[in-house]
């Protein structure tokens, strides 16, 4: 995918004097006081922030956070806090600038942190009008939050339309790179792990990969869909009765290719789904009425985690089990140990997923984890994110 990095533009001298519009994803969870209780995107959004004042830019730096009403301010919707976490992380006062649309004041070496985009009256329908003006504020516009990438609003699609040059900021370029690496360039075998507790919140993805990869591993709630699918009895397990069909056709598909979506042989039960549930393992064939199915069996586990060393390209959306419960996380943690092992390119991403690399301490050995749900998953989809669209568009003229 072709793009303009920001990076280059640093590197080459072009944003030396420049006036530079950083959108970034600062929208971090704080708690009833407005303190912030995670401060993870506000370091993740630094090195495009040196980057532009070691360039000598003129930085302006914007995110939304929460979910304010367009033109209505409250004191909660305030970057404020997250300005004052940035002079921190910095080392330099950052001034946060309300009301900028119509012109911010900020000079070369300086960076001025914008209030909430979300709070300007056509944000989320990315009013030209709106995007024009922004536009109008800087000479190189750079997205660095894939968290919205996937949203066409006016700081993430419309300002790229209208700025003279439109960037991939660090943090969007190298999520650009693992998704092309893991999709559009594979190496072979190419599988996915697609787990969840519903198909329908994912069968567009399944449907998608079909296509794609040699080996769909599925987990949670979609794979008992599946060995439904496979005529499996799964007891009182979570599934989706209606969507069996579909999960025929995913078989079926992958089938036709040569490829495959393997079914558990094994598989850890409980008659009820709490913390404290006594786990117990049967074969795939021997799940009672009353079984809940909490997690993947050792047998499927490590048939699963064979498939994973020998993978060359791996994309892990979601755990296989209940793996908050240590009872049935043992299919989870195999898989993400699997994983760690393994010589492909893997690429993560998915809240849960996040969970559980944190948990098992595997964080260094995946090869790229995603920042974003929402666009990761839309990516998965086979869709083209507006702001990958716009810019390379942009970049081809």
């Amino acid at each position: 995918m072709q793009f303009i990095r920001f990076s280059d533009l640093c590197a080459n001298g072009q944003a030396k004097g420049k006036r530079v519009f950083i959108r970034a994803d600062l929208n971090v969870p704080q708690d009833d006081n407005g303190n912030i209780t995670e401060d993870t995107r506000i370091r993740a959004s630094i090195p495009a922030i040196r980057m532009a004042l070691d360039a000598g830019a003129a930085v302006m730096v914007t995110s939304h956070l929460g979910r304010p009403t367009e033109g209505e301010f409250k004191p909660e919707d305030s970057l404020s806090p997250v300005a004052a976490r940035m002079s921190e992380l910095l080392g330099c006062d950052v001034q946060l600038v309300s009301n900028w649309v119509d012109g911010v004041e900020v000079e070369p070496g300086q960076v001025v942190l914008l209030e909430n985009c979300r709070l300007n009256v056509g944000e989320k329908k990315n009013k030209p009008e709106l995007a024009e003006k922004m536009a109008k504020l800087c000479d190189i516009f750079v997205h660095d939050a894939f968290g919205t990438a996937h949203r066409a609003e006016g700081t993430t699609y419309g300002i790229a339309q209208f700025a003279p040059v439109a960037s991939a900021g660090p943090l969007l370029a190298a999520e650009m790179d693992a998704i092309s690496k893991a999709l559009a360039n594979p190496k072979r075998p190419l599988i996915a792990i697609v787990a969840g507790s519903k198909v329908s919140t994912k069968l567009t993805i399944l449907q998608s990969l079909a296509d794609k990869v040699d080996g769909l591993i599925v987990g949670g709630g979609i794979a008992n869909t599946f060995m439904l699918a496979s005529g499996l009895h799964i007891g009182k397990s979570l599934a989706e009765g209606d969507l069996v069909e579909e999960a025929k056709k995913v078989i079926e598909a992958m089938k036709a290719r040569g490829a495959e979506v393997p079914i558990p042989v094994d598989v850890v039960t409980a008659k009820e789904f709490k913390a404290d549930a006594k786990a117990e393992v049967k074969a795939a064939t021997d799940v009672a009425e009353d079984d809940m199915i909490l997690d993947i069996g050792p047998k499927t586990a490590q048939l699963l985690a064979e498939k994973l060393k020998a993978a060359g390209t791996i994309v892990w959306n979601g755990p296989v089990g209940v793996f908050e419960f240590d009872q049935f996380a043992n299919g989870t943690e195999t898989i993400a140990r699997a994983i760690a092992d393994s010589d492909a390119f893997s690429i993560a991403g998915g809240g849960d997923t996040l969970a559980a690399i944190a948990k098992y301490g595997i964080d260094k050995d995946v090869s790229y984890i995603s920042t974003g749900g929402g666009a990761f998953l839309e990516v998965l989809e086979g869709k083209t994110l507006p702001a990958f669209e716009i810019l390379a568009k942009r970049a081809n003229g």
